[in-house]
């Protein structure tokens, strides 16, 4: 048995679920509203204020969704009560952001500054220059959105310029060393 799979998912009060026919899965709550569709495979009920999932054989894929579509509905009832949000932290001499309106603007190192437009269901917040909150209730948007502001210019191991997450440690490197004869 999945030890992920088979633990049941408590809805909190303010959020409503409702499952419809081939897994079409509809969460609200005071974040926002998230909308899947799940393996039409796997078997999803609600009892009350509980959301069990049970997997139809013990065949290997069913045993690999059982923990996934566990994962995905607790991930949705977690977004749309309390939502997710990812630290991103930029260092570098003159590198920082800003917010303008609904875009994030860059100055990264380019003769450019470098802007991101917000999209639906995500909000992006500069607390300091040096610092990047992007927040949102689906775990998947926050993450890749994340992820590419990261890309405009990731972390270097030598001097540890660029845009890395709060908790990531950038492993650093020796610079050259002069031959000496």
């Amino acid at each position: 048995m999945s030890r992920i799979g088979k633990m049941p998912i408590a809805i909190p009060a303010g959020v409503s679920v409702s499952i419809g026919s081939n897994n079409e899965v509809t969460v609200k709550g005071p974040k926002g509203e998230l909308h899947q569709v799940l393996h039409p495979e796997m078997v999803i009920e609600q009892n009350g204020d509980t959301i069990d999932v049970k997997r139809p054989s013990d065949i290997k894929r069913h045993k690999a969704l059982h923990g996934l579509t566990r994962s995905l509905l607790h991930n949705m009832v977690v977004g749309v009560s309390e939502g997710f949000t990812k630290h991103l932290e930029i260092n570098g001499v003159g590198y920082r952001a800003q917010k303008q309106g609904n875009k994030l603007v860059m100055n990264l190192g380019y003769s450019h500054q470098v802007e991101m437009e917000e999209i639906d269901g995500i909000k992006i917040d500069v607390p300091q220059p040096n610092k990047i909150d992007i927040s949102g209730p689906d775990k998947q948007k926050v993450g890749q959105f994340a992820a590419e502001v990261r890309e405009k210019r990731p972390p270097e191991p030598y001097k540890g310029k660029g845009i890395k997450y709060v908790d990531e440690h950038i492993r650093r490197k020796e610079g050259k060393t002069g031959s000496k004869k």
